[in-house]
């Protein structure tokens, strides 16, 4: 099954039978208002006690009961429900679900994990986890490093093994999207930042990163198209890619192309500014990595790569429009073309200062976020349920949490970050999870019912008004 039409139009009843595949009892209250929706403790896949602790306290200390009780759901629904870990070979392996796709995104592996590197300290067969989640994403880039999700066994044959690419057993899908390969490396760099273990850091893990340097040389296409093409048969049009599977054309720049974005849809113009952003900060972690292992690699290959993708975002990255200012486009081509909008999956425009921190004071990052965030964004959605960016991937008037979390992420105004949070109490359909997308005028309507990575992020944006900002949750 792909994440794409997994839409179900949800009524609360509906709610029910769902939640049921991962609950004992069906609402069987804390409260009259607070059911008991999470995986009960016999039947979860992980239990981690730093993050019992975490969510404890939370708890105990916030004033809004509801968004406690869905943090409680939400933060540790990663852990219960979607991983899998074993020893291989005397190393952690952790297979990571999305939740209702039985494949491993490296995107929302990565993501889904992201919130608990700090906690790893005091906790660790959290710790433990989190390596194996890395040693298995090294393992899925050597096998394909054009691939954008997995499965755990290596001969299952996918559903669209009939894709127009080179597919191989074992891989789920076969997207090209820059961000799959800059996520594992924001990942291993976190983990090394917050542990000291630098044992992740080893020969396959180099070699991953070797692969990746060429994927993206391959792709800034400047000699040829590169070898990786993509044709699906189907009735969507962002399922495929143009052109004989390699997309419209673009003038190289130094850009990185991206076939497909981080929704899974299709670019329009390769040049997918956001994810070059992220390859470029990626990049960097990735050498101060190479710096720890000690192991031999080609460190000016990487500096080289660098200047090109910077030279390439300074020169064709931004556009001026009216009432806004200097802007980051979406997309770009090289030839001048560029579309402006954004979308709710990250790497986003609006996500930019959250995976790169340096631009949370560029001024063109600031007028980029009032024009994802206003009504020239063609997939910024309001209504009566609420407001935020959606995308193509589901269509017209659905609005992400993902985005709406993202925007509070990214805030440093109190009364904005209320707005978010307000926002996701009163959308969650009286579920307790955050869900993949919602109708603006009818919260009840909504698609994925079990979407880990969305569920993570709410509970890392809640974690964080805590520490920072108690008083909003007040």
């Amino acid at each position: 099954m792909n994440r794409r039409r997994f839409v179900a139009q949800t009524s609360l009843a509906t709610t029910a039978l769902l939640l049921s595949r991962y609950t004992n009892v069906l609402a069987v209250p804390d409260s009259a208002s607070f059911p008991v929706v999470r995986t009960p403790l016999a039947r979860r896949n992980f239990t981690s006690k730093a993050v019992e602790k975490v969510i404890a306290e939370v708890k105990a200390t916030i004033g809004n009961k509801e968004l406690a009780w869905m943090f409680e759901n939400c933060f540790p629904n990663t852990l219960d429900t979607t991983v899998d870990f074993e020893m291989i070979d005397g190393k952690p392996d952790t297979y990571v679900i999305t939740g209702d796709i039985d494949a491993m995104w490296l995107r929302d592996s990565s993501a889904q994990v992201w919130p608990y590197l700090p906690l790893c300290k005091e906790d660790n067969e959290l710790k433990q986890l989190i390596k194996g989640v890395i040693i298995r994403q090294t393992k899925c880039i050597l096998k394909d490093p054009y691939a954008n999700a997995f499965y755990k066994k290596e001969h299952k044959r996918s559903s669209w093994h009939t894709d127009n690419t080179n597919m191989q057993k074992g891989i789920h899908e076969r997207k090209w999207e820059i961000d799959s390969l800059c996520y594992p490396i924001r990942l291993a760099h976190g983990y090394w930042k917050e542990t000291g273990d630098s044992s992740i850091l080893d020969a396959q893990w180099v070699a991953a990163m070797k692969l990746v340097v060429q994927t993206f040389k391959e792709q800034q296409r400047v000699d040829n198209k590169g070898p990786y093409s993509f044709m699906r048969k189907t009735e969507f049009a962002t399922d495929s890619v143009p052109m004989g599977g390699y997309g419209y054309p673009v003038r190289p720049n130094g850009l990185i192309c991206s076939v497909f974005r981080p929704s899974d849809d299709a670019t329009i113009y390769p040049y997918l500014i956001p994810s070059n952003y992220f390859a470029f900060a990626s990049l960097g972690q990735m050498l101060t990595l190479i710096k720890a292992s000690g192991l031999e690699f080609n460190t000016g290959e990487v500096d080289e790569l660098m200047k090109q993708v910077a030279t390439g975002l300074a020169n064709d990255s931004k556009v001026k429009v009216d009432n806004f200012g200097e802007i980051f486009a979406y997309e770009v081509n090289g030839y001048g073309s560029y579309n402006l909008m954004d979308d709710a999956n990250v790497p986003s425009l609006l996500s930019l200062s959250y995976l790169v921190p340096a631009l949370q004071s560029d001024i063109t990052y600031k007028n980029t976020r009032k024009f994802v965030l206003s009504a020239q964004n063609p997939f910024f959605f309001k209504g009566k349920a609420g407001e935020g960016i959606g995308g193509p991937h589901v269509g017209a008037d659905y609005i992400w949490p993902i985005s709406i979390a993202m925007r509070g992420l990214t805030s440093t105004d109190d009364a904005e970050i209320k707005k978010c949070l307000d926002m996701l109490q009163s959308t969650h359909a009286g579920t307790g999870f955050i869900h993949e997308a919602f109708h603006k005028n009818d919260p009840a309507v909504y698609t994925r019912s079990w979407f880990a990575w969305a569920n993570t992020l709410f509970g890392e944006f809640i974690w964080k008004v805590y520490r920072e900002r108690p008083h909003l949750l007040s």
